[in-house]
């Protein structure tokens, strides 16, 4: 395969993923190979249920009164193994522990729409340091 039509197919994906309008990516650990802070069902209702409140919401692609979205990426393990499922928020760097639906929808209102984290299930803030060179 030549580089154009790998860099059209990226292109694409770009485009229908609606990559260049993220302004935050959530990020949950669930569907764990080998389950430790949490029952792995659990963990997979709580994703899909994110993905869907994320549609629901209108959250999840860019429209023209909100040129952004939120992206969301299922992690096997995000390395705590404490207190799961476990869902971190950037670039707020925001982290939560215990996250079930309802905790879920919480995150979405408070947080990702009133930008006010959930102190309830917060447990640490930390954004990305910027890269020096």
């Amino acid at each position: 395969m030549t580089i154009e039509p790998i860099q059209e197919k990226l292109a694409n994906s770009v485009d229908s993923l609606g990559l260049q309008f993220i302004q935050r990516h959530i990020f949950i650990c669930a569907e764990a190979t080998k389950p430790e802070c949490c029952d792995r069902a659990a963990s997979i209702e709580v994703w899909n249920y994110l993905k869907r409140r994320l549609r629901e919401l209108n959250l999840d692609q860019a429209t023209s009164d909100r040129p952004s979205c939120i992206f969301r990426t299922k992690a096997n393990c995000l390395r705590v193994c404490h207190s799961g499922p476990i869902l971190v928020v950037y670039p707020d760097g925001t982290w939560y522990h215990s996250v079930t639906k309802e905790v879920v929808d919480r995150i979405l209102t408070e947080h990702i729409i009133g930008n006010q984290p959930v102190q309830d299930y917060l447990f640490l803030t930390h954004p990305l340091p910027p890269v020096n060179n």
